[in-house]
C-alpha cells in the first residue's frame, strides 16, 4: 500500500490502533489497581478546586503577566524580547519568529478566553503587524530571527515551526480582532507548510536525538503535533473540511504510525513514507513531545466528541509519564535517546513538566481517573518545589535545569508560551470543574 497516497491531504483513514488487546492491557494500561473513578471532584493535589484556581491565577496575573508587560513586550514595535535575564535585562533586542508567533497566540487567547483587556489585543496586533512586514514569499519560511525593527538576521535557521506558530497565532488573533482575513492567512500558511512537509526534498534543519540528523524528508512527531494544534485552533473558530482532513491526518500519523508497539511509546522520527527507520532513530522517543502531543490528541477528541480516541490517547499519555518519571529526584525527562540501552537526556525542562499537568487535569475534569489525580498531585508538588523563582527573589518560573534542578542565578531566556499556556488552560479547566459543581463531565 502506498502510504503517501493513502494519507494525502485529500483524505484520511479510520483510526485503528496498531496494537493487540493483549498489548493494550499489558503495555499501556498503567493506572495501577482497579480503583473506582471519581464522580465528584472535591480536592486536587490536596486543595479544593477554588484553592487550586487561586494559586494558578496568582502565577498568571501576579507573576507572569506583570514581568512580561514591564520587560518582555516591545510596546513600541511589537514582538517579544525573550532573550532576557532574570532581572529583566535584555541580553539582545533581537526577536525570534517562534517566540513572536507563540506570543500572538498567548495574548490573543488571553483576550478571547481569560480577560478582555485591550492591552492584550494591542500586544497581539503590534506583533502581527511586525511579523507580517517580513512575511516571505509563498512556500518559504519566515526568517529564524530578526532585529527589533524586523530586519532579518543572516545565518539564522528558518524552519517549519516558525511558520506554524505564526499560523496558530493568527488563527487565535482573528477571533480576538473579529477579522476573518487573519483566519484565512493562517489557513494559507498551514497548507503551505503541509505542501513543503510533503515534498520528497523536505529538509528538517534541527538535529534532535542521539546521533546523525534525521533521515531524508522525515516525518516528525513534533511537526504533526503543531499541525494538529494549529488545525484544532482554526476549527474551534470556523468549520472547514480541508482543515478537518489535516487534523485527521495528523492524528492518524501520531496514533497509528509513530506509535511503536514494540515498546508502547511514540517514535519521534519516521521515514517519509511513515515506515520505521533502522538504527538510532528507531530507538528515539522524545518523551516531552510525546506527552505534549497526546494531550493535544485528547483535546481534539473532546472537540469531536470521540470518547474512544480520548481514552486511547489518555492511556498512552499515562505510559509516557510513568516511563519518563525520574524515581530518584522527581519530574519527567524530556528525551529517551535510546530505548534499548536506556539512554536519557537528564535535564529537567519546565515545559515537559507542564504538559503532564495539562494532560492529567484534563483527565481529572473529563473522566475522574484516579491515576490522573495521583500524577497531577505528584507533578504539581514537584513543580511548585523546583520551578517558581519567588524564593530566590525573582519573578517567573525557571525554564529548566539539571537533573536535580540546581538553582543557577543567571538566566538567558524568558519562556512566553508553554508556561502561560499551561496556566491558562488549567485555569479554564478548573473554572469548568467549579461551574459544574465538581461533577465529572465528558
Amino acid at each position: 500500500m502506498n502510504r503517501r497516497n493513502f494519507l494525502g491531504v485529500s483524505g484520511t483513514i479510520a483510526l485503528t490502533p496498531l496494537i493487540s488487546s493483549r498489548e493494550s492491557a499489558e503495555a499501556i494500561s498503567m493506572a495501577g489497581p482497579n480503583e473506582r473513578k471519581t464522580e465528584q471532584i472535591e480536592k486536587i493535589a490536596g486543595l479544593t478546586p477554588d484553592e487550586l484556581l487561586s494559586q494558578y491565577k496568582h502565577y498568571l496575573s501576579d507573576d507572569f503577566l506583570p514581568f512580561m508587560d514591564k520587560f518582555i513586550i516591545d510596546h513600541e514595535m511589537g514582538g517579544f524580547f525573550c532573550n532576557t535575564d532574570r532581572s529583566g535585562k535584555h541580553l539582545t533586542l533581537n526577536k525570534r519568529t517562534w517566540f513572536d508567533g507563540r506570543g500572538i497566540w498567548v495574548y490573543s487567547f488571553l483576550y478571547n478566553r481569560v480577560k478582555r483587556d485591550p492591552s492584550y489585543l494591542e500586544t497581539s496586533k503590534k506583533t502581527v503587524d511586525l511579523v507580517l512586514r517580513i512575511q516571505p514569499k509563498r512556500n518559504e519560511f519566515w526568517p529564524g530571527s530578526y532585529t527589533q525593527e524586523g530586519v532579518p538576521l543572516p545565518d539564522t535557521v528558518a524552519d517549519i515551526y516558525g511558520n506554524l506558530f505564526i499560523a496558530e497565532g493568527l488563527a487565535e488573533y482573528s477571533k480576538a480582532c473579529g477579522d476573518t482575513k487573519y483566519w484565512n492567512m493562517a489557513k494559507g500558511i498551514l497548507l503551505s507548510c503541509l505542501s513543503i512537509y510533503d515534498r520528497e526534498d523536505y529538509v528538517y534543519p534541527v538535529d534532535y536525538g542521539p546521533s546523525p540528523p534525521f533521515a531524508h524528508a522525515p516525518r516528525v512527531l513534533g511537526h504533526w503535533m503543531v499541525f494538529l494544534r494549529t488545525a484544532s485552533c482554526l476549527l474551534r473558530h470556523k468549520p472547514d473540511p480541508e482543515i478537518e482532513k489535516i487534523a485527521g491526518r495528523s492524528i492518524d500519523a501520531i496514533m497509528n504510525y509513530h506509535y511503536n508497539p514494540q515498546f508502547a511509546l511514540l517514535n519521534e522520527a519516521l521515514h517519509h513514507d511513515l515506515s520505521r527507520p533502522e538504527g538510532p532513530f528507531s530507538q528515539f522517543v522524545y518523551t516531552g513531545h510525546a506527552i505534549e502531543t497526546l494531550w493535544m490528541v485528547m483535546d481534539e477528541a473532546l472537540r469531536t466528541r470521540d470518547r474512544k480516541l480520548f481514552d486511547l490517547a489518555s492511556d498512552r499519555l499515562k505510559r509516557h509519564v510513568e516511563v519518563a518519571w525520574d524515581d530518584v529526584y522527581g519530574g519527567v525527562f524530556r528525551s529517551l535517546d535510546d530505548v534499548e540501552n536506556n539512554i536519557w537526556k537528564l535535564d529537567k525542562v519546565l515545559w515537559a513538566q507542564e504538559e503532564v499537568l495539562i494532560g492529567t487535569l484534563c483527565m481529572i475534569e473529563h473522566t475522574g481517573d484516579p491515576w490522573a489525580f495521583h500524577w497531577f498531585d505528584r507533578m504539581y508538588r514537584y513543580v511548585l518545589d523546583k520551578y517558581p523563582l519567588e524564593k530566590y527573589g525573582f519573578a517567573l518560573w525557571n525554564i529548566g535545569g539539571d537533573r536535580k534542578m540546581t538553582f543557577v542565578e543567571e538566566g538567558t531566556r524568558v519562556e512566553n508560551y508553554h508556561h502561560p499556556r499551561h496556566l491558562m488552560l488549567n485555569i479554564l479547566s478548573l473554572e469548568r470543574i467549579i461551574n459544574a459543581g465538581g461533577k465529572v463531565v465528558f
